[in-house]
């Protein structure tokens, strides 16, 4: 969510696996707690591929409440070719997309049905915040809460961490619409 690439909102059609599995409150919708969004099941939620899919996984969501998204951030990311030489650095902007596809993950889970045919805007980013560098090695856990939503606009907070200790946040918001029709 970037502004100007739109993310698709499109429901998981996988049945649950044992690594998607629900909690036991699970069927009723708002606040079932999904274990363990995979990788195939986030990349059909989000439109996003390589270069540009920036999570590994959703560990855990918490349907219109909030999820746990994984980066595991390695040394062949082809950001840290120019980012910078000899001296690799995660971009704070990459930081901030990673929190924003994990809402994205969060909206379509939510939704459910309700996602086919949606795309998510991103709309603002207030008060973002850098800690201390991500480089290779380190394993971003970025915690997104909704803090609400009214109509098709959602506005999240995010903490992304490194072994606990906070490197980033950001307050943002997205729009979900209706997808245009191919050009």
């Amino acid at each position: 969510m970037d502004g100007t690439t739109p993310q698709q909102a499109a429901v998981p059609a996988a049945p649950e696996t044992p690594t998607q599995g629900t909690s036991p409150q699970a069927g009723s919708g708002q606040g079932d707690v999904i274990d363990v969004v995979d990788i195939l099941r986030v990349m059909q939620a989000i439109p996003h591929r390589y270069p540009f899919l920036l999570i590994d996984r959703v560990v855990e969501v918490v349907r219109n409440v909030s999820a746990i998204g994984i980066k595991n951030v390695s040394v062949n990311e082809s950001f840290f070719a120019g980012h910078f030489p000899n001296h690799p650095v995660m971009p704070g902007v990459l930081i901030i997309e990673s929190m924003a596809q994990t809402a994205a993950v969060l909206v379509v889970e939510t939704l459910g049905p309700e996602a086919a045919g949606k795309v998510v805007y991103f709309m603002s980013i207030e008060g973002a915040k850098f800690r201390r560098p991500v480089v290779p090695g380190d394993q971003l856990r970025i915690h997104v809460a909704k803090e609400r939503n009214r109509g098709n606009v959602w506005k999240f907070h995010a903490i992304a961490r490194v072994d606990g200790v906070s490197v980033a946040e950001a307050t943002y918001a997205a729009m979900i619409m209706d997808r245009a029709a191919p050009v």
